[in-house]
């Protein structure tokens, strides 16, 4: 198991960049791949990016394709989403994703280890 924290969620106008960290507990955290999800207000969970164990595979939602950049600093325990030119359909929670593998999972099913969501709020 590990545990999961993210940070870095806030308010910001569209067009604008945040970036959200998630530092993980645990001397493993190199074996973990990683992912980004995010609920908006009555919508389901969804993927936004995923990434290996180590960064060097990467995947995204069509949606935010070209616009956020998922990294990961396997010294530091930490994953990090970058997003830039947010719009305001980017508004929602925003949650890490933890599970012991080397390679990457789009689908929510395949994390058994979550953080408990930082707010992301892009007004127009």
């Amino acid at each position: 198991q590990v545990q999961l924290v993210e940070s870095g969620g806030g308010l910001v106008q569209a067009g604008g960049s945040l970036r959200l960290s998630c530092a993980a507990s645990g001397r493993t955290f190199s074996s973990y791949a990683m992912g980004w999800f995010r609920q908006a207000p009555g919508k389901e969970r969804a993927f936004v990016a995923a990434i290996n164990w180590s960064g060097g595979t990467t995947y995204y939602a069509n949606s935010v394709k070209g616009r956020f950049t998922i990294s990961r600093d396997n010294a530091k325990n930490t994953v990090y989403l970058e997003m830039n030119s947010l719009k305001p359909e980017d508004t929602a929670v925003y949650y890490c994703a933890a599970r012991s593998s080397s390679y990457y999972y789009t689908s929510q099913l395949n994390y058994d280890n979550w953080g408990q969501g930082t707010q992301v709020t892009v007004s127009s």
